[in-house]
């Protein structure tokens, strides 16, 4: 094996949840290689998502509970110090994003091809597992994604998010000439947006409650944007269809919100025959008219997390300027800032905050 710029103290200082709005910094070990595919990362960059917030804010997420302290963290990016002995891919020094779900490879969902839905998936700051909030963290070498030479780290950390949303546009089938209503403007809706676009959409309507999310989202990546208003979803669906000459209905709605009204307004904007997909997580259950779905014939999917090609895809987007993630990172602070900006982000302050590596 070969390494380089390991932790002379053999510490890996860690930002650590042991419970609910209670975080440390904790030096562990230095994780070992266990597999001659492994490699060790200094982590770089990490962006802080809803569910790292969820978690520090209330615990759980669903079946999902922290009863052991728990590193935080999982979009990152970082830098090769150390390799097994059968890694050929990657090499000490070369900048990646890191993939932080390991899936078994040996179930039925893995051996199909869909192994974001591993019955045994090892995720990264969910429980029970750690996250990437350290100065070093192990992945296999074919979940570490090399940056081209002109892509920074600090996009890098962004690559994640934009693996969710490639996998909600994939799951949608967006084609060229397709009109798209994403609800959302949040970094993933945003995201959903830009991939839209890239994948050829004519249109691509941004849906938020917030003004100053929608003013950003018209620059960055929707072609319009809608603000709803305190009505029935089926009155704000039709005003959006007649404001953006949507004929019939949109071909694809997305949801990335997880609010009820959205999904509501989604399903009733669809033309006959549409694409809905549900790429944001709210209530454990909503109300939900099936009438409307069923009547319409509609295409309704979930999208969870990326699979196969999804990363890959991702950095060759931003590789290509196809998709700028530069524009949506609003902040970036120090490792030792972590709990602060974990309260930024729960404020609703910018819209993607970054926390630098333990010697940036």
């Amino acid at each position: 094996m070969s390494n380089t710029n390991i932790s002379e103290t053999g510490e890996n200082l860690s930002f650590v949840l042991e419970g609910i709005h209670k975080v440390k910094f904790e030096p562990r070990p230095v994780p070992e290689l266990k597999d001659p595919h492994d490699v060790l990362v200094n982590v770089r960059y990490t962006g802080i998502c809803g569910s790292d917030v969820h978690y520090w804010e209330h615990g759980s997420i669903g079946q999902f509970v922290v009863k052991d302290p728990m590193v935080l963290g999982h979009e990152s990016s970082g830098v090769i110090v150390k390799v097994g002995s059968a890694v050929k891919s990657v090499k000490p020094g070369d900048a990646v994003a890191l993939e932080p779900g390991v899936p078994c490879r040996r179930c039925e969902p893995c051996k199909s091809g869909k192994y974001n839905l591993c019955y045994n998936m090892a995720f990264a700051a969910t429980p029970p597992y750690d996250g990437t909030l350290a100065e070093f963290y192990v992945l296999p070498e074919d979940f570490c994604y090399k940056l081209p030479a002109h892509m920074s780290l600090q996009e890098g950390a962004a690559i994640e998010p934009l693996g969710v949303a490639v996998h909600i546009v994939k799951q949608a089938d967006v084609r060229p000439g397709t009109t798209v209503v994403v609800f959302g403007a949040g970094p993933v809706g945003l995201l959903c947006c830009a991939v839209a676009r890239a994948f050829g959409a004519s249109k691509v309507i941004a849906v938020d409650i917030q003004p100053n999310r929608l003013q950003f989202a018209k620059k960055y990546a929707a072609t319009a944007v809608f603000a709803p208003e305190k009505v029935a979803a089926a009155q704000n669906a039709a005003r959006m269809i007649e404001e953006n000459d949507l004929g019939p209905g949109a071909d694809i709605a997305i949801d990335a919100s997880g609010a009820e009204p959205s999904v509501h307004t989604g399903i009733h904007v669809l033309r006959t025959g549409g694409t809905y997909v549900q790429g944001g997580m709210g209530k454990d259950e909503i109300t939900f008219p099936i009438m409307a779905a069923c009547s319409k014939e509609l295409n309704i999917k979930g999208s969870f997390r990326y699979s196969s090609g999804d990363y890959k895809l991702a950095v060759d987007l931003v590789a290509s300027g196809r998709v700028n993630v530069k524009e949506l990172i609003t902040g970036t602070v120090k490792f030792q800032e972590a709990e602060q900006a974990f309260k930024d982000v729960k404020a609703g302050k910018g819209i993607k905050t970054l926390i630098a590596g333990v010697r940036a």
